[in-house]
């Protein structure tokens, strides 16, 4: 099952640090057939706030993405990016293409004994 390492960026600095980090980075990715799927300017935030950007690199499963971050040549270029940019970075496991919300929701209702809400109720605000 697929894996994401994501990252929200709230300060994009052009240090000299960062554009060496940038330049090295995907030299770390290949060992774990990371790839890049979303690296660029701000989002178009639809709701909330967003203050600054995102960047989703996709990786074929969790060990692969822990193991990346772990990486020795990984862990070598991490402070050329830390030291200039603010942000925060996650390692999830994705779904597999079968996934289907309705089925979660059924779930979360059965441990949580059953309990359906009703649009409008108390319980379901």
């Amino acid at each position: 099952m697929p894996a994401y390492g994501s990252a929200h960026l709230r300060d994009r600095r052009h240090h000299p640090d960062v554009l060496e980090y940038l330049t090295r980075i995907q030299d770390t990715l290949d060992p774990f057939h990371g790839r890049f799927l979303v690296y660029g300017p701000p989002a178009e935030v639809v709701e909330g706030s967003w203050p600054g950007s995102m960047v989703l690199i996709e990786f074929p499963g969790l060990a692969e993405a822990r193991a990346w971050y772990a990486s020795a040549a990984y862990q070598e270029i991490l402070r050329l990016r830390t030291d200039h940019i603010e942000g925060d970075v996650v390692l999830v496991e994705g779904v597999g293409s079968g996934y289907d919300p309705r089925e979660r929701a059924e779930k979360l209702r059965a441990e949580s004994g059953g309990r359906r809400s009703r649009p409008g109720s108390a319980s379901s605000k």
